[in-house]
């Protein structure tokens, strides 16, 4: 057991000092949830109540600068949270208060992603594909490729840059186009007009 001999404000931090000692900095909601105050005793309960807070300062702290950089998804932040030692009861609550706070959204997050993917001269299934291994929902992925500029269009823009040949079929073909938007190019090779 330790006695609490004094709080020091430094800005949006507080120094804790302990038994006389200087013993650690911490912010001053963490100082307030915990319940710290001058004179106290940190008994097992207190030290158990301040471990459970300063755990979920590091993990909302890691999934703020992990989503300032880049959209994520919750699986992405799950795993990034999971590398970076928080806990799996830790995990959940930070992300679900990501979630609540707007920071981190699947749909939104789907629909950058495919916009991404399919500025590459992809088609819809490796957009999906993309987007499944990103940890995206199946029906949310399927509703980011629908808001897509139709995929035919994309291939025709594909085929306008690269020109009307058996390579770039083979080329659309290899980056998931799909047969339907490829009907006219294919029928064009079948009848000799491409080589």
């Amino acid at each position: 057991m330790a006695i609490v001999t004094a709080l020091r404000a430094r800005g949006a931090q507080v120094a804790v000092e302990l038994d006389g000692r200087a013993w650690r900095t911490l912010s001053v909601a963490v100082v307030v949830e915990a319940g710290l105050a001058t004179g106290q005793t940190i008994g097992r309960e207190q030290a158990r109540t301040l471990a459970r807070v300063l755990r979920r300062e590091r993990a909302d702290a890691l999934a703020v600068r992990a989503l300032a950089r880049r959209e994520r998804s919750r699986t992405e932040l799950d795993e990034r949270l999971a590398r970076a030692g928080v806990r799996e009861e830790d995990r959940r609550k930070t992300i679900e208060r990501a979630t609540r706070a707007r920071l981190l959204d699947d749909a939104r997050y789907a629909e950058m992603r495919a916009r991404l993917v399919a500025a590459r001269g992809v088609g819809d299934q490796l957009v999906l594909d993309d987007l499944a291994r990103h940890g995206v929902d199946e029906a949310l992925a399927r509703e980011a490729v629908a808001r897509l500029e139709p995929e035919a269009a994309r291939a025709a823009a594909v085929i306008e840059a690269r020109g009307r040949s058996a390579r770039t079929l083979r080329r659309l073909v290899s980056r998931g186009f799909s047969e339907e938007s490829l009907e006219q190019l294919i029928a064009e090779l079948e009848n000799g007009a491409l080589r």
